[in-house]
């Protein structure tokens, strides 16, 4: 799959300008971002951690999707996350990464070297304050996952994924409606391996999600949700 990656000459063309881990900063820290960062592409299918990597950067996906991954010794592989755009990638104070971490779709990133990073956190109160807030979502949202994982039946498990990638892409649009749509960013393979189910029961559960009038597709990766409202009311949460 191939996403068009955005051109940038500034800061302030970013499509995730206010979701990312810049989000609050002033103008002069933005100026101090700007010396330590650069940017990386990556094509579907690269890596861009191996586990145990040394952590030479941290950063924000701009856009693409990549998944985390875990292997067990015996050679089980089990995928623990996805990065979606705004993403923050990699730990500040860590000097190695502890999952897989490969591009799902074309992938580009806003990165910054990780030990002036490490100082400018220090320094400068809004970048540390954003980081903090993100690393407190992400464990909401793990929080959330095993409930996912868990608890619900596989049509709320696809459900639930589908309204968190609805959701967030509505998120990079301001003025989104609750209709909304956008490029399934994984596969089916990949879509069963995070949810613990098969092939066929992801195809099965989304041919039904579509037959109920709860998403549209034509092409299998081109999704449109009529109303997300109704999307998360299968989700099994909705009260």
């Amino acid at each position: 799959m191939t996403l068009t990656v955005p051109k940038m000459s500034s800061c302030s063309d970013c499509p995730i300008r206010y979701n990312a881990v810049c989000s609050r900063c002033d103008s002069d820290e933005l100026v101090r971002l700007e010396e330590i960062k650069y940017y990386r592409s990556y094509s579907a299918g690269q890596p861009i951690f191996f586990a145990g990597d040394p952590l030479e950067f941290v950063g924000s996906i701009v856009s693409g999707v990549a998944s985390l991954t875990r292997t067990m010794p015996d050679g089980r592989v089990q995928m623990v996350g996805l990065l979606l755009p705004g993403d923050f990638l990699g730990r500040p104070h860590r000097n190695t990464i502890d999952c897989d971490v490969v591009g799902e779709t074309d992938v580009m990133l806003c990165c910054f070297r990780r030990r002036p990073f490490e100082t400018l956190i220090d320094e400068t109160p809004h970048v540390g304050q954003r980081l903090l807030e993100m690393t407190l979502d992400e464990l909401d949202a793990a929080r959330e996952w095993m409930l996912v994982l868990g608890r619900k039946t596989a049509r709320e498990k696809i459900a639930s994924l589908l309204h968190m990638i609805a959701t967030r892409m509505a998120s990079l649009k301001p003025g989104e409606t609750a209709q909304t749509s956008f490029t399934l960013p994984i596969t089916r393979e990949t879509m069963a391996n995070y949810l613990g189910l098969t092939i066929e029961t992801v195809s099965r559960q989304m041919s039904a999600l579509k037959k109920d009038g709860l998403i549209a597709f034509s092409d299998r990766r081109d999704i449109s949700v009529p109303d997300l409202h109704a999307l998360k009311a299968e989700t099994g949460e909705d009260a």
